[in-house]
């Protein structure tokens, strides 16, 4: 009978692990069990390969860690923003809307369900209409990332010429595009900088036809902040034996023809939010603010065709130091 006792002892211990985990004293992805989450995107949709997408990583992510429930609305068209964080309100815990365009439809939805949690990435809780308290704005210091992006362009161009493609005047694209430029001139004056708005945030034909224009204008180096558009003036790069430079996600998966990217980490900032709903910590009537400082935003991986890659990388680092330490001081306009 002796011979028993360490099998009984191990099965003991197995059933009392089973009970445990029954319990939900596993590894806490039961925390979110009762938690349901709406993801509402823009225009944009899933497909853009940054922005939306990120959104939904970050999501993604909740559902697997927290065991959070999950739902994603998607948006067509503008008039669809209203219906879709209506419908989201009435059934989810959290609502989070993907994008400045939504602003207006946002605040209106929000004083309507005083009960439900809303989050808005780019749009600031102070400016929306009614200033809903149950709203906590997601924002981010694009100017930095684009500052980054621009020190990398005016590197690689020599005191040639670099162009950005913008999707429309946005408060975060402008802010990128600022910072792009800010970040050549600072690296080095004589560079030329060109920008250009696509007004559209869909259409890649558009941001296209934008970018092989630049290009005909001797860009060397074309930076992309206009969502799905972007995708057509990264390709135009490619085609033209130009850089391209990403936006929101690290988008060198592209090709090595991708310089850099100016990331922004959108999916980190919805997966915090949710996680706040989760912890009962989550609070309206103020910010989130992600920057450089707290790794909200910064540059993706470096082409491993850039000439003097590693030069590069360790210039990039410290003036994201510098940008951190408060350094240098970077315009969002």
């Amino acid at each position: 009978m002796t011979r028993l006792r360490p099998l009984a002892a191990l099965l003991l211990v197995a059933l009392v692990a089973m009970l445990a985990a029954s319990c939900g004293g596993g590894d806490g992805g039961s925390e979110g069990a009762d938690v349901r989450v709406a993801l509402v995107t823009d225009i944009g949709g899933l497909n853009d390969r940054g922005f939306n997408s990120l959104a939904n990583q970050g999501l993604e992510r909740a559902e697997s860690e927290l065991g959070v429930q999950g739902r994603v609305f998607i948006s067509k068209a503008a008039s669809d923003y209203v219906p879709n964080l209506t419908s989201a309100a009435r059934e989810y815990d959290l609502v989070v809307a993907v994008g400045f365009l939504m602003g207006d439809a946002l605040a209106t939805v929000a004083q309507q369900f005083p009960d439900t949690d809303f989050a808005i990435v780019d749009y600031p809780w102070s400016a929306l209409e009614g200033a809903p308290p149950n709203v906590r704005g997601l924002v981010f210091a694009e100017q930095e990332a684009g500052y980054l992006a621009g020190v990398a362009a005016a590197t690689v161009a020599t005191g040639g010429t670099i162009s950005a493609v913008g999707g429309q005047a946005v408060p975060a694209v402008v802010a990128f595009l600022a910072g792009y430029r800010a970040g050549a001139k600072a690296t080095d004056q004589s560079v030329r900088v060109i920008q250009g708005y696509s007004q559209d945030f869909v259409d890649q034909a558009k941001c296209t036809e934008l970018a092989l224009t630049q290009i005909a204008r001797g860009s060397k180096v074309v930076f992309a902040a206009a969502g799905g558009c972007g995708l057509g003036a990264l390709q135009a790069a490619k085609e033209r034996n130009a850089w391209g430079i990403g936006v929101d996600a690290d988008q060198g998966y592209l090709g090595d023809f991708i310089l850099t990217s100016a990331v922004k980490k959108v999916d980190v900032a919805v997966y915090d939010t949710i996680q706040a709903v989760v912890d009962d910590s989550f609070a309206g009537g103020e910010d989130s603010l992600y920057d450089v400082s707290n790794d909200g935003v910064g540059y993706g991986e470096v082409s491993e065709r850039a000439p003097d890659r590693d030069a590069l990388i360790e210039t990039l680092d410290d003036v994201s130091q510098q940008i951190a330490d408060g350094e240098i001081d970077v315009p969002r306009s």
